[in-house]
């Protein structure tokens, strides 16, 4: 048993080790988004969503994902972006948000990158809008990225609403 717990503690730390400095990278429109890999369950292609009432304008409802019910967000309406149309090329993003999986409708979804912190600076301080989902601006390569802070994409009123949705 004690052999168990470290090949366990080994296998955690070998799995976060794996998962440090890779983002998810997705687009809206032509700007680049990363998302630290460790909030990502899975990407699955856009699928039927069932609207709830009275929720906000960028969630747009849930889906039943092989019998779990996930709310899912619109990211471009999220940032006050308008609307496009669903195509073949929009994900729904499945990640792990203050301990409930919600589902992140983006245009498309690209590669994941590894980012080392070196190449990763704080967004401008221009307050409010945008910025406060942002925890930093990522460059790998030529491409430059907004890295997204997972647990400041909702607000806890916004969790606890969509706990209710569900």
């Amino acid at each position: 048993m004690f052999k168990m717990t470290e090949q366990s503690t080994f296998n955690s730390a070998y799995e976060e080790d794996a998962q440090k400095d890779k983002f998810l990278t997705f687009s809206l429109g032509n700007e680049l988004y990363g998302i630290e890999i460790k909030h990502v369950i899975e990407i699955i292609g856009i699928q039927t969503i069932t609207e709830v009432p009275e929720l906000p304008d960028f969630v747009r409802g849930i889906i039943n994902l092989r019998g779990k019910i996930i709310p899912v967000m619109d990211v471009r309406l999220r940032f006050k972006k308008p609307f496009l149309e669903y195509n073949d090329r929009t994900c729904i993003i499945v990640i792990e948000m203050k301990g409930t999986s919600v589902g992140l409708i983006v245009d498309s979804v690209s590669e994941v990158l590894s980012v080392p912190s070196a190449d990763i600076v704080p967004p401008p301080e221009a307050g409010g809008g945008l910025n406060r989902y942002i925890q930093g601006i990522g460059k790998s390569g030529t491409a430059v990225m907004l890295l997204l802070d997972c647990d400041k994409l909702l607000h806890d009123h916004e969790v606890e609403r969509l706990l209710l949705a569900e």
